[in-house]
């Protein structure tokens, strides 16, 4: 089972944001706060903000231990930006965007890999036949059935 947390309406720009999910998604939640708690940047502290709140939604809501988890994904989507002005030369103004962004979560438990069958498994690449090579090897049985 996977327990999210969005953080909505962070005052940070999505592009600064998306550096620190990028490199947390996937790692143990342990591991992951580490890696946010050492990294000087703001949106270090928001992610991981977001992440210890997914981790207590896992333990407090769902009863479930958070210490096993991995983070699956965390993203940072834009959000609404607040429009303004900079005085400019000559009574002119430029327009700035103060970006915001919504920072979202998600943990779950560990995938298990579980071992295939022998029908699944596929054969190597060099037992393969390709589609000619399948016409060819139809078209010679073909003549020697005829023969």
């Amino acid at each position: 089972m996977s327990v999210r947390s969005v953080l909505k309406y962070a005052r940070i720009s999505s592009q600064k944001a998306r550096q620190v999910t990028r490199a947390i998604t996937g790692m143990p939640v342990s591991q992951a706060l580490s890696v946010l708690d050492f990294t000087p940047k703001k949106a270090a502290f928001l992610v991981g903000k977001t992440l210890r709140s997914a981790i207590a939604n896992a333990e407090n809501n769902h009863d479930q231990d958070a210490s096993e988890f991995i983070v699956e994904s965390a993203i940072a989507t834009p959000g609404p930006a607040l429009a303004r002005i900079m005085p400019r030369a000559r009574g002119s103004a430029a327009p700035i965007k103060k970006r915001m962004t919504h920072i979202t979560v998600i943990i779950g438990a560990p995938k298990t890999a579980e071992p295939k069958t022998e029908g699944e498994k596929k054969a190597p690449k060099s037992a393969r036949r390709s589609a000619p090579a399948k016409k060819k090897a139809a078209k010679a049985k073909a003549e020697k059935a005829s023969e």
